[in-house]
């Protein structure tokens, strides 16, 4: 993904071995952070998210995530935890100081959780919630579950909100939703769905 640190235009990648910044006009290394698992069968999936002068970055297999001021080519950690939003795959979403997103191993029925942005504290947490993937809508998730069942939930800190719920596909769905001027495009391994999510 791109973003701009202090006037500086930066290309950022999570690899398999960590977070690095890179100068998209000269490809020069503008800064790193290893972030990876001491396991060989460790995945770094979850896209970085960037607020202000802040990156999130999380991984499970015992990485955990972190937030990470950017300042010059100097990376400082704000907090960091494998205990408050470790994701498998699915990158999680942000709104308003707070994240929501999947904590936990896809096979082991992660959690779905809201954790503050600047000190990693956990606001609520559905455990054993199944794995899936989240897709910020205005002030809505939209939480695709494997079984391919939607929810839509409110983006709240203060409690898990859930407002509608519908089972659309079936299988296993692990593709990621697109969402484009109020349609929503799904599918598994042979169905593509489109719902019309307009007022």
């Amino acid at each position: 993904m791109s973003a701009t640190f202090g006037g500086q235009r930066s290309a950022l990648f999570l690899t398999r071995e960590g977070l690095i910044g890179l100068d998209p006009a000269t490809g020069s290394t503008l800064f790193q952070r290893v972030w990876r698992s001491r396991s060989a069968s460790s995945v770094n999936a979850a896209t970085p998210l960037v607020v202000g002068d802040l990156i999130f970055v999380s991984a499970t297999y015992e990485t955990g995530a972190a937030v990470l001021r950017v300042k010059g080519n100097e990376l400082t950690r704000l907090w960091a935890s494998d205990e408050a939003l470790s994701n498998h795959y699915a990158t999680s979403v942000y709104y308003k100081g707070y994240l929501y997103g999947f904590h936990g191993r896809q096979e082991f029925s992660p959690s779905f959780r809201a954790v503050a942005l600047n000190t990693g504290a956990v606001q609520w947490s559905m455990d054993k919630f199944r794995a899936g993937t989240v897709t910020l809508a205005g002030d809505r998730l939209l939480i695709l579950r494997e079984t391919g069942q939607l929810i839509l939930a409110e983006a709240t800190p203060e409690a898990f909100r859930q407002i509608a719920q519908a089972q659309i596909l079936s299988g296993t769905v692990r593709a990621l939703p697109a969402l484009s001027d109020g349609f929503l495009y799904l599918r598994n391994d042979d169905t593509l769905v489109c719902l019309d999510l307009r007022p």
